[in-house]
Parts: structure tokens; sequence; C-alpha cells
């Protein structure tokens, strides 16, 4: 069942709040999303899992899957109290407004983040064969296919971003589709994306 609104404490239903994009600066990501989140708003920070050396040893990081961006459902009758949070530069922005995110675009990252499958930043890919995953743990999520001497890829993409991320994936598990005909629920979805809990 398609999740397009929630309930309030007094039972009656308000629609959700479209997402946005929110620009930062550099490596304040993560304080970002919590900050908004002190102050009861959405917000979605996916991170990926990175090993990085340090002078004689390694050390295991969680960076931020787009970085510079943080994701957020958002009444713009609130805007400014998001734009005076510290790190927000401003709002993702087309013709001088604050740009709605596709759903569907989050919603597949959400599932490739909440499924722990390994996920990592990708050059930005608009054109290629759009693919449906059938099988396996990826089941259900549409991308663009891109096959490599070690096996293929789907990219999933957030084009007002222009910006990419890629899972791995076999090609067994994969069939061609249409792009936007996800049959992924929300209902399997929600609690994820909550303030981003699953992110922190």
């Amino acid at each position: 069942m398609l999740l397009t609104a929630e309930e309030t404490p007094a039972g009656s239903v308000r629609p959700l709040q479209p997402w946005y994009a929110l620009y930062t600066r550099h490596q304040h990501e993560k304080s970002v999303s919590t900050i908004l989140t002190n102050k009861g708003f959405e917000t979605f920070l996916p991170l990926y899992n990175v090993k990085r050396r340090w002078k004689d040893r390694d050390m295991a990081l969680r960076l931020p899957l787009f970085p510079c961006y943080v994701f957020m459902r958002a009444d713009l009758t609130r805007r400014l109290d998001v734009l005076v949070t510290p790190g927000v530069n401003r709002f993702v922005e087309v013709a001088g407004q604050a740009a709605v995110i596709s759903e569907n675009e989050i919603r597949m990252v959400q599932e490739a983040i909440r499924r722990n499958v390994l996920i990592e930043p990708y050059s930005f890919l608009k054109c290629g064969d759009w693919v449906r995953v059938k099988a396996g743990p990826l089941e259900g999520l549409e991308g663009i296919l891109i096959r490599h001497k070690k096996g293929a890829r789907l990219i999933l993409s957030v084009e007002l971003l222009g910006r990419s991320a890629a899972v791995e994936v076999d090609l067994c598990d994969v069939e061609a589709a249409s792009k936007g005909t996800s049959r992924l629920a929300w209902d399997t979805v929600g609690s994820t994306a909550r303030a981003g809990r699953a992110l922190a």
C-alpha cells in the first residue's frame, strides 16, 4: 500500500511534506541532520562505510553518500528555521524555488541503506539500461545497470543533485523495466525514513 499521509495524535490525517535537499558546508552533514532532527524535522542522511589509512592503522568511517547534501521533509513556512541552522548554506533550488526531490529516488536510496548492502558514491549517470532487481537482497529496486569486469552494479541517482550511488548486483537477478514503475511499497521503508534514525 502506498503511503501518502500520516496520522496525527488526534487521529486526523495530514499529507506528508515533500522531500527537499539542503546544500551544507563541507563535513557539516551529520551535525546539520542532528540539529534539524532535534528541531522536529524528518531528515535523511545516507551514509556508507569506507576504510581509510591513518598513520599506522586503518580506520573504519561512515561518510555521507552525497557529500554536502542532507535530505529533509519540510513545511516551507519554516524555511527560515532551516536556513539559520549552523552548517546550512541553502536549499537546492530550481528557478529560485526550493526544488522537490523525487519520492521514488529517495525511496530507492533508503531501501539500499535499509538492506545493508555494499553501496558507495559513483559518477552521475543519466542514460543506460533501466532494470529492476527481481531477486536477492535488493529485490524491487530499480536503476541503471552497468557492467564491468568484476560483475555488475545498479546505479541509483538523484537527478536534481547530479549525484549517483552504486550497489553490486548479480546479472541473474535483474530484468528490464520501464522507468518509474517500481513495485516497492512505502510500508517497507516508512520506519527507515523517520528522522534519519537508521542513519545516525
